[in-house]
């Protein structure tokens, strides 16, 4: 790499503070995760129709966890299976609220994997696998509680938290601990819609995906990802004005100079 290419290149992740015990780039892949999980579900079952008499194949299913009877089965429970892994790996910050960063982590990873290993009932129109049972559906039902309460946690109570002095936050502390709290409060209420919806008998489709994306985007504003599209945007313009230096650095990458 010769000094232009040095000098016009960004960092694609911001450098932690000193008691982060995680990365954003961390950070950034659950967001990103939650962010993705309902639009891959519902365009993978339009690719892959379930199959049921009279159903529009572009309208959503009655739940998230509707899917799991659907060709998107594996996105289903491997997204939610990799949010587990990350939580599981997810340290938050060496202070004194660090140990609820560990906790609230490994609960949400353990409600992650109870959701894809326990399944609801099956949506009109499908069966339920023969090793099915109720206690299956309850359990799930039970773990997506956790989830989202964890979610809502971080959101709400966590995030939040600084080791700075509350007086003498920064301006994009300040900015980014309005979001958190904003996202926070609209999980709260959407699961409110999805206990409403569920004693109507209508579909909880539309406020799990809203409580996921909240959760994505609270996420992505803890792990920077900001600061990441800007450093790819920059990196991204300066390669478009220079392809012989992307060029290079692509065949030094493949030759392994």
């Amino acid at each position: 790499m010769n000094a232009s290419d040095n000098k016009n290149t960004q960092r694609y992740f911001s450098e932690p503070v000193s008691d982060d015990q995680s990365s954003y780039a961390h950070r950034q892949l659950i967001g990103y995760v939650g962010m993705v999980l309902p639009p891959l579900l519902w365009l993978i079952t339009i690719w892959r129709p379930t199959g049921v008499k009279d159903q529009v194949p572009w309208a959503p299913l009655s739940s998230i966890s509707a899917y799991y009877y659907t060709g998107a089965v594996s996105v289903f429970a491997g997204c939610l299976v990799a949010l587990a892994l990350f939580f599981f790996a997810y340290r938050g910050y060496n202070n004194e609220y660090g140990h609820r960063d560990r906790v609230a982590a490994f609960i949400a990873g353990l409600a992650a994997i109870v959701v894809a290993f326990f399944p609801s009932e099956a949506p009109i129109g499908l069966s339920e696998p023969s090793w099915w049972t109720v206690a299956m559906k309850n359990m799930h039902y039970a773990g997506a509680v956790f989830l989202f309460g964890s979610f809502i946690f971080f959101s709400l109570f966590q995030f939040p938290r600084s080791a700075e002095n509350p007086e003498k936050l920064s301006a994009d502390k300040q900015s980014r601990n309005r979001i958190y709290i904003f996202c926070g409060v609209a999980m709260v209420l959407s699961m409110v819609w999805v206990i409403v919806a569920i004693f109507m008998n209508a579909s909880i489709f539309w406020p799990e995906t809203l409580a996921l994306e909240f959760f994505a985007v609270s996420w992505l504003v803890k792990g920077r990802a900001d600061q990441t599209a800007i450093a790819v945007g920059k990196r991204t313009l300066h390669y478009g004005r220079h392809p012989r230096q992307l060029a290079a650095k692509t065949w030094s990458i493949m030759s392994g100079k």
